[in-house]
């Protein structure tokens, strides 16, 4: 099965530090305020997913969703989560670091396609 999102290394060690500081994270993808479609990374008793969002898979031990709504726009796209210097303007937990996550992406082959991770309603 191919996943649907990724990350960097960069972006590992991150999320290693943020979660030293905070406790178990997750993520959720924008859709489109603030700084465009960004990762934003929350303490999991910080944010709560409802049943408007979908779980895309995992990302170093963190589960990334997004709204149904914007699944339909970005359902054939590979999603890699990294970072950028740079102050973001919005709560991600990784702001008052100076860096902010990032999407990088790209189309599916039409051979992932046929072999996705199916998503998971919340």
């Amino acid at each position: 099965m191919y996943e649907r999102v990724d990350l960097t290394e960069r972006a590992k060690k991150v999320i290693d530090q943020l979660r030293a500081e905070h406790g178990e994270l997750m993520f959720h993808l924008s859709g489109g305020c603030c700084d465009g479609s960004s990762p934003m990374c929350f303490s999991v008793k910080e944010f709560k997913v409802g049943s408007s969002d979908v779980l895309l898979g995992e990302i170093h031990g963190c589960n990334f969703y997004m709204s149904k709504d914007q699944f339909e726009y970005w359902k054939n796209t590979h999603i890699t989560v990294d970072i950028t210097e740079g102050r973001g303007s919005s709560f991600s937990l990784e702001i008052p670091l100076g860096i902010r996550f990032v999407v990088k992406s790209r189309l599916f082959t039409d051979e992932e396609i046929s072999n996705l991770r199916p998503v998971q309603a919340c």
